[in-house]
């Protein structure tokens, strides 16, 4: 005789912000948090806002010539050809045939370079200056806000939890999960230790991804749910 079924425990915390009916909620908060940060930056009077000066002060205190060489080697890997090949390979694993394997992780490229289209746009509007040029610890170019590395590497993660959440075993997905997302958050705060970027512009372009990832989830979760199998146990 079988036991009684046990219902599986229902999402909580950030789980629940990436369901498929809540993803247009995620997006949506997302998109008016961006909004109103970006308000509180055009209107300030030093185009700062509570916490840009104290973190920049705190990182240009807190320099040593080996740390800024790992900051260094972090930030880079947010916009070399990693992010992009993690990217592909992310979409890659999801498909069940080559022919899919190839066009989902293309997809998956084509989700990528479609947010750093938006932050692009977003930050050509919004031309705010960097911190001051004698400040900063690497090169950087164009304008501040929303931080390029920020967005693309926030964006890779993303995907990447995406795939693994439906392709690993559910403790190696989480494994994949936590190592993503930690990446993408070492990347953002060399920004601002490396004294190229307010930390205002790390959270925008976290919200930026957020927004972007949401809406699409939203608009693609009936199509993954026809042609995607569960992860397994």
């Amino acid at each position: 005789m079988n036991g009684p079924t046990v219902a599986p425990a229902a999402p909580t915390g950030l789980r629940r912000m990436w369901q498929p009916a809540a993803l247009p909620w995620t997006g949506g908060v997302a998109t008016l948090l961006v909004t109103f940060l970006t308000a509180a930056v055009l209107v300030s009077s030093d185009g700062t806002v509570a916490g840009d000066s104290a973190l920049h002060t705190w990182s240009l205190a807190h320099r040593s010539q080996t740390a800024v060489s790992i900051a260094r080697f972090v930030t880079d890997s947010g916009t070399s050809v990693w992010p992009y090949l993690i990217t592909f390979a992310a979409g890659f694993l999801t498909g069940t045939t080559s022919r899919l394997r190839l066009i989902r992780g293309s997809a998956a490229l084509a989700v990528l370079l479609a947010g750093q289209g938006i932050r692009f746009v977003a930050m050509s509007l919004i031309a705010r200056p960097r911190p001051p040029r004698s400040d900063w610890a690497t090169h950087a170019s164009g304008f501040s806000m929303p931080s390029g590395h920020t967005t693309t590497s926030a964006l890779a993660a993303g995907l990447v939890c995406w795939a693994v959440t439906r392709t690993a075993h559910r403790t190696a997905a989480r494994c994949l999960r936590i190592t993503a997302v930690g990446w993408a958050v070492c990347v953002a705060l060399t920004r601002i230790y490396l004294g190229v970027h307010w930390a205002s512009d790390i959270l925008a372009g976290w919200l930026l991804a957020v927004a972007w990832l949401a809406f699409l989830g939203a608009l693609l979760a009936p199509l993954e749910r026809r042609t995607v199998p569960p992860a397994q146990n």
